[in-house]
């Protein structure tokens, strides 16, 4: 990010009124208030400077969220959401910091004002917490969350938390959700850029109101990055809604997995032109909203009637695609926008529904090929619907705008977490599960386009690829692993990282191994052994000549047989002559 961008985001950021206040007694109203900025909160009567343990809150910081804070006794705190800008209707993402604690002091803090009362605490979802000192985020143990109605606060529904600081010079974070900043997405995207792919190529497709980047990351072939060429297009959009940031990580995952040296992400970037716009809403991002834009819009009800000067980033994407469903060299099949939940488990698909029995088909394959290759994939929670109260979000509008052979998705993932078929109990979603989550995402396209024969099914992983697999090695934290089994390795930047492992006992945050670089994984070393053929053992047979591969189709398979895991049977079989 340049540094005069940076000076006109703030310049613009200081336009809106940032007015700090305690005693407030109407929280509705305080729609366009700012966050709270360093605040102590000191007992009633006293005065002069502020001692340990008059706590310190604020959340006047990038993705922060705090408007108000209420002294209920010496040990309990009223904390309240600061509403979306310019949108009072909205309040449930906070992202906090506290400070000037007391070691082994026991607080209890109350969310107040959250503005949708069924969301997933109510089915054991808690906040996170992370210390500035332990910099991994963890959930709290239901044991010290409640989500309940308060006789206190006219009946209405409020979250519940105790919590015992361990340590007195560090600062801790309570968060609704992992937070994924905008500094966070550029730096990402200049570190990726500083490798200088060949097949990585980053643009800047607009600006939000406030000067910030919209980015569009191209990844393909160098070859296919020439005009000219017939070339198939993959669309991804995220984080139109600025609260569901796990929608971030699912796409760095996404985008980490195109750029590497993976076989499947070698096959798709020879055959395909993949386009991401990781960061839709930049500017509520920024400040902290939930689901509002900087002039309090829900950027994805008003595809249907965008405007240059509300929605500067929608018009700059919608124009794209405009212009790519027009390119003759250009077929876009897919447009996916990804999306969190914060009332229901796992992860899944809204898609539309058509009167064409064949285009309806045809949509419904990628949900099912999904559905075989992540953990967690509700069907149940998965639908096709037309219904009127979405008629301006991104799916509906698209597929109507766009030709007949774009498939529109909405991609959904849980805040909380998922069950797994084989182990009980809900599986919470970690910024890693995410990152796979993303991976298994593109899987599920090289599963699609082997099925159309966009991919021959005989293409063979490169020469390259199978060496390298053949060499000694550690297991990946690439890999994918089965909750309940041994973690996963760290990536070598956490492992090069000073970071403590956090533990809670009772409800406090403390460490185990301090000043030690501890990690609770098990390391398997897997050593790949060339065995010597005996002898006596006849040579291996030749392989079969290899068959000519089938041209690119869209054919209607047996669905029947995807659903009950039969996809590698109908990867193999002859498209019917239709």
């Amino acid at each position: 990010m340049e540094e005069v961008e940076d000076e006109n985001s703030i310049i613009n950021l200081k336009e809106i009124p940032v007015v700090v206040r305690i005693e407030s007694e109407d929280s509705d109203n305080e729609g366009g208030l700012g966050n709270v900025s360093r605040v102590v909160m000191r007992p009633p009567g006293h005065s002069g400077k502020a001692k340990r343990g008059h706590l310190c809150f604020d959340a006047a910081f990038e993705t922060g969220n705090l408007g108000r804070v209420q002294l209920v006794s010496d040990f309990e705190y009223d904390l309240f959401i600061r509403p979306d800008t310019c949108n009072p209707r909205l309040r449930v993402w906070f992202h906090f910091t506290v400070d000037n604690i007391r070691i082994d002091q026991r607080v209890i803090f109350n969310i107040v004002n959250f503005s949708k009362k069924r969301t997933l605490f109510l089915n054991g979802m808690t906040p996170l917490v992370r210390s500035h000192f332990r910099n991994k985020w963890q959930r709290m143990p239901r044991k010290n969350v409640y989500y309940h109605k308060s006789p206190y606060h006219m009946s209405n529904y409020i979250l519940t938390f105790s919590f015992t600081f361990d340590k007195e010079e560090d600062v801790y974070d309570f968060s609704f959700s992992y937070p994924y900043s905008y500094s966070k997405l550029q730096a990402h995207l200049e570190l990726i850029e500083r490798k200088h792919f060949a097949h990585f190529k980053r643009e800047l497709l607009g600006k939000s109101i406030q000067n910030r980047r919209l980015d569009i990351l191209t990844i393909t072939h160098p070859k296919n990055m020439t005009p000219g060429q017939q070339l198939r297009v993959v669309v991804i959009m995220a984080r139109i809604h600025p609260g569901e940031s796990p929608t971030s990580f699912v796409c760095q995952g996404i985008i980490d997995f195109l750029v590497s040296n993976h076989p499947i992400a070698i096959i798709l970037r020879e055959h395909i032109v993949f386009k991401i716009v990781p960061m839709l809403n930049p500017d509520g991002v920024f400040l902290g909203n939930y689901r509002s834009s900087l002039m309090g819009l829900d950027l994805n009800r008003w595809w249907n009637s965008i405007s240059h000067w509300l929605h500067p980033t929608l018009h700059s994407v919608f124009s794209f695609l405009s212009g790519i469903d027009q390119d003759k060299n250009m077929e876009l099949d897919f447009v996916m926008d990804l999306h969190a939940h914060c009332s229901l488990l796992g992860v899944f698909i809204y898609g539309n529904t058509y009167d064409d029995v064949f285009r309806y088909e045809r949509h419904i394959v990628f949900p099912k090929l999904l559905a075989q290759n992540t953990d967690g994939y509700e069907s149940c929670n998965t639908m096709y619907n037309r219904d009127i109260n979405k008629a301006g979000s991104s799916r509906r509008v698209l597929c109507d705008v766009l030709k007949d052979s774009v498939n529109c998705y909405s991609l959904i993932v849980s805040y909380h977490g998922y069950k797994h078929p084989n182990v009980p109990g809900v599986h919470y979603y970690t910024e890693e599960s995410y990152y796979r989550l993303g991976r298994n995402v593109v899987r599920t396209y090289l599963d699609y386009y082997r099925i159309t024969g966009v991919v021959p099914a005989a293409e063979r992983e490169p020469r390259q690829a199978r060496a390298r697999r053949r060499q000694p090695r550690t297991k990946s934290f690439h890999s994918r692993s089965v909750p309940g089994r041994s973690a996963a390795l760290p990536s070598s930047r956490e492992a090069s990282a000073h970071r403590v492992a956090l533990t809670f006992r009772d409800d406090a945050l403390t460490s185990e191994g301090e000043g030690e670089r501890t990690c609770h994984t098990r390391v398997t070393s897997h050593t790949w052994v060339k065995r010597r053929r005996c002898r006596s053992q006849p040579p291996p047979r030749p392989p079969p000549p290899s068959q000519p591969p089938l041209p690119p189709t869209v054919n209607i398979i047996d669905f029947n047989t995807l659903t009950r895991g039969g996809l590698e049977l109908a990867k193999k079989r002859k498209a019917p002559p239709y």
